[in-house]
């Protein structure tokens, strides 16, 4: 038996006491829509970069050539240096995936709407107890559309 985790068969009782349990915070999610996050190093550039990856809503790369690409980041690749890591992204014009090296990246904007924003479990839940507290019957909360 494991002893870190004991099953509920070995809690007198049989049945765990869900006050007592351990309970791990989830992580905050920063709201980035809208920002321009500073890049004046190579750390700077791989945190914005990671953001973006984790961001759900589209983004917009300068490149250092001049060139602009708006889309969705979808797949990252680290490697040992800027030049050899890169990312992937679906550009809002285009089907067509893209591959862009981190030392190309001059500036990276968070333009599109983030399709997750105030989606937790807790919003969920105030929304579903507002309609109950107002007196609204048949409460059905669904999915928001994304466009």
């Amino acid at each position: 038996m494991n002893e870190a985790h004991p099953s509920s068969a070995e809690i007198p009782g049989g049945t765990a006491d869900p006050d007592t349990l351990e309970v791990v915070s989830g992580t905050s999610r920063q709201n980035m829509q809208g920002r321009i996050p500073d890049l004046a190093n190579d750390e700077d550039l791989l945190n914005a970069l990671e953001k973006a990856f984790d961001y759900r809503g589209d983004v917009t790369i300068s490149l250092k050539n001049g060139t602009k690409i708006e889309g969705y980041i979808f797949d990252r690749r680290i490697a040992p240096t800027l030049a050899a890591s890169s990312v992937r992204i679906l550009p809002k014009d285009s089907n067509q995936k893209l591959s862009i090296s981190f030392a190309d990246i001059a500036r990276l904007e968070f333009t599109g709407r983030d399709t997750a924003s105030g989606k937790s479990w807790e919003a969920w839940v105030k929304k579903y107890w507002e309609k109950r507290a107002s007196g609204e019957k048949g409460i059905a909360l669904k999915p928001e559309s994304i466009e």
